[in-house]
């Protein structure tokens, strides 16, 4: 705080009766609200420098987080994460679990099969896009994320698949999907 009389000077807040330490910890302390700390950019996921991305996760609640993953893997995670929190233990939020490891599913869920399945249970196929790792720490880190997004009550069987997509002469085009099956237990 100022005062006009002093010119410039900040004036002490402080009581005459401080003591010399009140007194050098104020004079410490005067100019921290003078740093510029840009708090937009550092809770934005898309502006925050990649080295604070960890502590803004931890901020957000992020279930989990693996110094592995992509730069943009961690950030649409960050982005995601409030929507997943808020509508966890529901069908959608396995669906953005997924897509925010940059993946697409195909959910079918018991009551949804042919022959009906035995209830609460549901069925994953993974489909990985290009550009995320494609090893099985990284499928692994998946499923813990659908176990701890999904229903409590349900359980699931999980496939996991490899996109390609190739051409067949001028006329027409395949697009072949290769999957196979990891099978996980929970302990």
């Amino acid at each position: 705080m100022s005062d006009s009389g002093t010119r410039g000077r900040a004036v002490s807040l402080l009581p005459p009766n401080a003591t010399t330490a009140e007194r050098a910890l104020e004079a410490t302390t005067a100019t921290a609200s003078d740093l510029p700390v840009p708090l937009r950019s550092l809770w934005n996921p898309d502006t925050c420098p990649a080295d604070l991305l960890p502590w803004l996760a931890w901020a957000l609640s992020l279930d989990s987080w693996q110094p592995y993953w992509p730069e943009r893997i961690k950030r649409q995670r960050i982005r995601d994460t409030i929507e997943i929190q808020r509508r966890k233990g529901t069908a959608k939020s396995v669906r953005d679990v997924v897509r925010s490891f940059g993946g697409s599913l195909a959910l079918r869920e018991w009551w949804q099969k042919a022959d009906k399945g035995e209830p609460h249970t549901f069925d994953v196929v993974l489909t990985l896009g290009t550009g995320v790792p494609n090893n099985a720490e990284f499928q692994q880190d998946i499923v813990d994320e659908i176990s701890r997004t999904k229903p409590v009550r349900s359980h699931f069987t999980f496939t996991a698949g490899l996109r390609a997509s190739g051409g067949i002469g001028i006329a027409g085009a395949a697009r072949p999907f290769i999957y196979r099956r990891i099978s996980a237990t929970a302990e």
